[in-house]
C-alpha cells in the first residue's frame, strides 16, 4: 500500500498544485516522511490557496520545526499571518527570512512591505480619535449635484424602484453614483439596521416563497444574474444575503450599494446578515477600503465600517430554519435567547458567540476540533443535531465557504452551506447557488448557475499591495 501511494503522489498532475488535490497529495507525502520540511511547508501552500489559514500556519510551523534553517518554512507562515491581519507575527517571520536568505530580492521586497503595512497600523493607532470626539462623516459629504452629472438621482428622501434599476444599470456600464445619493443611502439603511435585533425573525407567510443567498464576494455581475434568474427584491420576492458582500472581487461597493437601496426601497423586500469580511481589518486587507477610497472618498470607509457594525447576525424562517454566516459554537447549550442578547455594534472579537457566528465552519467527524481558518472552530454533526434540538429548529444555513456545485448538504442534511459568487475570484471554476423556501413545508430547492463575464477589472485589484505580492 505504501508503494502504490507514492506512486499516486508522483503522478499526479501539476493542474492540483493550488487545490484540495494538491493538500491531499502532500498528506500521502507526510505520511511516508513527517521529517521532511519541504512537505510540510508544500501542504502549507494549498491551505493558503484555499484561505485555510490557519492549518497553513500550523503545517508552516511544523516545517519550521523539522527545519529551523528552512527559510520557506517561515515565508509560508508570514504570507498565512499577513492574510489574517496579524502583521506584526508576519514581519517577525520574514525579518528570519530575511536573516537566512540576505541576498534574495523577493524576500526583501516582501520584508519592506510587510514594515510599511506595520507602520502604517501604528500611525493610525497613534493618530485615531476617540469615538465621542470624531466628527460625523455627513459633516463632510459633498451635497452638491454637478449640472454635469447623469447618473441616477433620488428625488426627495425615497429611494424608488426605478432609481434601483436606473443606479444598478449605470454600475452596469461601470459609471458611478454621486456621493450624496451614495451617502443618503447609506445613512438610510444604517438607520434601518441599527433598530434590528441580533436575532432577526423572519415570517413567510403560507404559499410565499423566500430566497437564501450565500457570499457574493463583490461579483457584481454574478448578483445581477441572480436577479435575471430570480426575479428583483420585493415584497413577493424576498432575499436573505447572507454576509461577505465585499472584498476580492472588484465590484464591492456596486454590490453593496445595490443592497442598500432595495433596503432602503423596501426593508421587507430584503434582509443582510453580517460575515466576517463585513469588517475594517478584512476590508483593509481584501479589497474593500482600497476600491471605496477610489471610487467614493475616504470619507466613506468610516461610514460603511459604522453600517457593518449594525449588521445582524443571524436570522431564523419561520421559527425553523436557522441561517447564519459561519456556524455554530464551541459549547452546547447555546439558545436563541443568548443570540439576541448579543451586542454586535463593535468589530468582530477573536473569541466568543458572535466570532463563531461569523467565522466557523462544519466538519464531517464529530465533536468539535480547531479551525482550519485561525478563527473560530469546526463543529460536527452531533453538535449541529444538538443546537436544532435544543431551540425546536428544522435545519441550519450558512454560507462562507466556497463549493464546487455551489452548495453542499452535511450534518445528515440538517446543514446546508450555499454560495453564491461562481468562479470565485475568476479562478476556482466553482458554480453558485442560492436557495428558495416556500412556506409552510419550507423545503430547500437549491438552484444553481454559472458565473456570467465581467469588464477586464481583476479581482483583488485594490487590495493592499502586500497581499498582491502573494497571489
Amino acid at each position: 500500500m505504501g508503494s502504490l501511494t507514492s506512486s499516486r503522489c508522483r503522478t499526479q498532475p501539476e493542474s492540483l498544485m493550488f487545490g484540495v488535490g494538491f493538500a491531499t497529495l502532500h498528506c500521502c507525502a507526510i505520511e511516508l516522511n513527517s521529517q521532511n520540511a519541504v512537505y510540510w511547508a508544500n501542504r502549507s501552500i494549498a491551505h493558503l490557496k484555499l484561505e485555510e489559514y490557519g492549518s497553513a500556519i500550523q503545517d508552516a510551523s511544523k516545517a519550521i520545526e523539522v527545519d529551523p534553517r528552512y527559510s520557506k518554512g517561515y515565508y509560508r507562515r508570514g504570507a498565512a499571518s499577513l492574510a489574517m491581519g496579524k502583521f506584526k507575527e508576519a514581519l517577525k517571520d520574514f525579518q528570519q527570512v530575511k536573516k537566512i536568505c540576505p541576498n534574495d530580492p523577493d524576500a526583501t521586497k516582501k520584508l519592506k512591505e510587510c514594515e510599511k503595512a506595520v507602520m502604517k497600523l501604528k500611525f493610525a493607532e497613534a493618530i485615531s480619535v476617540p469615538e465621542s470626539q470624531r466628527r460625523p462623516v455627513a459633516d463632510s459629504i459633498n451635497y452638491q449635484v454637478e449640472s454635469q452629472y447623469t447618473g441616477a438621482r433620488i428625488e426627495g428622501e425615497v429611494v424608488t424602484l426605478d432609481f434601483v434599476k436606473k443606479m444598478m444599470e449605470d454600475f452596469k456600464n461601470q459609471k458611478t453614483l454621486h456621493q450624496r445619493y451614495a451617502f443618503q443611502i447609506v445613512l438610510q439603511t444604517k438607520e434601518m439596521l441599527q433598530k434590528l435585533p441580533s436575532l432577526v425573525d423572519i415570517n413567510v407567510p403560507n404559499g410565499k416563497h423566500f430566497t437564501v443567498c450565500g457570499d457574493v464576494h463583490g461579483q457584481f455581475y454574478d448578483l445581477l444574474n441572480i436577479f435575471e434568474l430570480n426575479g428583483l427584491p420585493s415584497e413577493e420576492n424576498p432575499y436573505l444575503f447572507n454576509g461577505d458582500f465585499v472584498d476580492r472581487g472588484s465590484f464591492s461597493l456596486e454590490v453593496i450599494l445595490t443592497l442598500f437601496a432595495f433596503k432602503c426601497m423596501s426593508p421587507s423586500a430584503i434582509y443582510l446578515a453580517r460575515g466576517n469580511h463585513e469588517s475594517k481589518s478584512m476590508n483593509r486587507i481584501y479589497g474593500f477600503e482600497g476600491e471605496v477610497q477610489s471610487k467614493l472618498s475616504e470619507k466613506f470607509v468610516g461610514l460603511f465600517a459604522e453600517v457593518f457594525c449594525c449588521l445582524p447576525l443571524a436570522h431564523v424562517i419561520n421559527g425553523k430554519v436557522f441561517v447564519v454566516h459561519g456556524g455554530l459554537f464551541s459549547v452546547d447549550g447555546v439558545k436563541l435567547s443568548d443570540i439576541r442578547a448579543i451586542n454586535r455594534f463593535c468589530e468582530p472579537p477573536e473569541e466568543g458567540l458572535m466570532c463563531e457566528l461569523l467565522w466557523s465552519d462544519p466538519q464531517p467527524a464529530p465533536g468539535r476540533g480547531p479551525s482550519k481558518r485561525g478563527v473560530g472552530l469546526s463543529f460536527g454533526g452531533d453538535v449541529t443535531k444538538r443546537f436544532l434540538q435544543d431551540n425546536n429548529l428544522d435545519l441550519v444555513v450558512r454560507s462562507h465557504e466556497v463549493k464546487d456545485e455551489g452548495y453542499e448538504i452535511e450534518h445528515d442534511g440538517k446543514l446546508i452551506t450555499v454560495f453564491s459568487a461562481p468562479n470565485y475570484c475568476d479562478q476556482m471554476g466553482n458554480k453558485g447557488a442560492f436557495i428558495r423556501f416556500e412556506a409552510p413545508d419550507l423545503k430547500p430547492n437549491i438552484v444553481t448557475f454559472s458565473a456570467v463575464p465581467h469588464p477586464d477589472v481583476k479581482p483583488m485589484a485594490y487590495a493592499n499591495n502586500f497581499l498582491r505580492l502573494f497571489q
